[in-house]
């Protein structure tokens, strides 16, 4: 699931909301509230992205920089109508990754990318202080391209049944 706006009457568009395109959080009505207030950092050790071979083939590839990565993402709280307002589980919360033009070697895989921070935007991105649409924009605009590597890994990694180390081990071919 992705993020589901506060305001949406069913989670399911949550489906729909997955990756958000940094280009437009601060004006799409679904996201521009969190993009004001409700910014975290998603750590992760690398991405899944697949390319369709020559003949249509789904490869899976994992993209990952030299250690942990810090992905941009918005957060949001939506209250669940049928539970009491009182009820800790009324609350569910979910959350999505920036994405941004690939540029870099994701390029080769897949049109976008997640927006992956510098340790020295971490700090600036998660400031409460940080409010101003244009404010949000140029930050996200001054996000340098990562530096990633890839290798292609077993489409073991397609079923979400799987859930183990050996995902990382690269194919050789």
């Amino acid at each position: 699931m992705g993020l589901v706006p506060s305001w949406a009457k069913d989670p399911k568009i949550g489906s729909r909301m997955i990756n958000a395109r940094s280009e437009t959080i601060t004006s799409k009505p679904a996201f521009k509230a969190a993009a004001a207030r409700r910014r975290c950092v998603l750590p992760a050790d690398g991405y899944f992205e697949w390319m369709k071979n020559d003949g249509g083939k789904k490869i899976p590839f994992f993209l990952h920089g030299d250690g942990p990565v810090s992905m941009a993402g918005l957060y949001e709280l939506w209250p669940n109508p049928d539970l009491p307002k009182d009820d800790p589980d009324r609350w569910l919360w979910t959350c999505t990754v920036l994405t941004r033009p690939a540029t870099d070697v994701a390029g080769q895989v897949h049109d976008r990318s997640p927006v992956i921070l510098p340790d020295t935007f971490v700090g600036p991105w998660l400031d409460p202080a940080l409010i101003d649409r244009d404010d949000v924009d140029a930050l996200l605009n001054s996000v340098p391209e990562p530096h990633l590597d890839l290798y292609e890994v077993s489409t073991a990694v397609n079923s979400p049944r799987n859930n183990d180390p050996e995902l990382l081990r690269p194919v050789h071919r």
